[in-house]
């Protein structure tokens, strides 16, 4: 199943996409201003382009697994997004993203690398709960999206 993760920010959302089976993550580009008419109307072509079954949101979660104003500013996008297209979209905990984003290095903007690595771990979490259902995601946020994606939208 192909999915699709975004890495939100005010300026600039990472894109990534996973291969088909839902095993590869890949930093596709990033989207100026998705807020904006503009942006968000380029995302829905990139969205309708790659058409995923399901887009990840990555969520600002605090160490302490507390959120914060970025957080409430994800969702707001999550929730505009899952009214305009029709897959479902979940939020998922993106701590330590873009950090890690930036030690890998490549030649990908940063923000659609954080959106890789947002999708790997959302792809890893997904495959552990199917190869043992009673499992649980480890984090909050985690367990939030994993939630979501068994109802086929996410609280956003």
């Amino acid at each position: 199943m192909r999915v699709m993760a975004l890495d939100h920010g005010a300026a600039r959302t990472g894109v990534a996409v996973s291969d088909a089976t839902g095993t590869l993550a890949t930093p596709l580009t990033v989207v100026e201003r998705v807020d904006a008419d503009t942006g968000f109307a380029r995302l829905l072509a990139l969205i309708a382009e790659h058409a995923p079954r399901q887009v990840v949101v990555g969520l600002p979660v605090s160490l302490d697994g507390r959120e914060h104003g970025q957080a409430a500013r994800a969702r707001a996008f999550a929730r505009r997004l899952a009214a305009a297209i029709d897959v479902p979209v979940v939020t998922y905990d993106e701590r330590f993203t873009t950090k890690v984003a930036a030690q890998r290095g490549g030649r990908a903007a940063v923000d659609a690398r954080g959106a890789a690595v947002i999708l790997e771990d959302f792809l890893r979490a997904e495959a552990a709960r199917a190869a043992d259902p009673a499992s649980r995601p480890a984090s909050p946020a985690a367990r939030d999206a994993a939630g979501a994606a068994d109802q086929g939208t996410s609280d956003a």
